[in-house]
């Protein structure tokens, strides 16, 4: 499917917003490509990526959701933490927390790497690993400045890969 195909299908559902996700996007050929395109046509767009590929080349016009992996992801390996200088207003930062160990590193890394003006820090439980009253309570107790939220997806369709 060419970018003016998928550009035209997207269309026909008149969105506002458009989300480019699944697996890593920025590892298809031309996704950049598909993102610039989006825009032009007047979407408002975002790109949500493991944060393993370089993000600094984007359209600025999109905005960019990256994961920083935390140690009980077992990819801390694949953090490019060249991506977080890339960062600016409107873009955000996602940290999955998978437990108590996860959430200190979290916390380590937003201290050591302040996010830009505008840039906001999301932190999300583990979908059915820990227990999401208990990160909001450390988050409230430390005072965190980051925003709370749950992996929808996951409570929407659970574990179900995409078809």
């Amino acid at each position: 499917m060419s970018i003016a195909d998928i550009v035209s299908a997207v269309g026909r559902y008149a969105p506002r917003y458009v989300t480019v996700t699944g697996g890593e996007p920025l590892a298809q050929r031309d996704c950049s490509g598909l993102l610039s395109a989006l825009c032009d046509a007047g979407y408002e767009v975002s790109v949500e990526t493991s944060g393993a590929v370089d993000i600094c080349h984007l359209d600025p016009r999109v905005v960019r959701v990256m994961d920083l992996k935390t140690p009980g992801s077992g990819e801390l390996d694949k953090n490019r933490l060249e991506n977080l200088g890339c960062l600016g207003a409107g873009d955000q930062v996602k940290f999955v927390i998978c437990d108590r160990r996860d959430y200190e590193w979290a916390r380590q890394m937003l201290a050591d790497h302040p996010m830009p003006k505008g840039c906001e820090a999301l932190i999300s439980p583990a979908y059915g690993i820990q227990e999401p009253s208990e990160l909001a309570e450390w988050m409230l107790q430390d005072r965190l400045a980051a925003r709370f939220q749950l992996q929808l997806h996951k409570i929407l369709w659970g574990e179900e890969r995409a078809r």
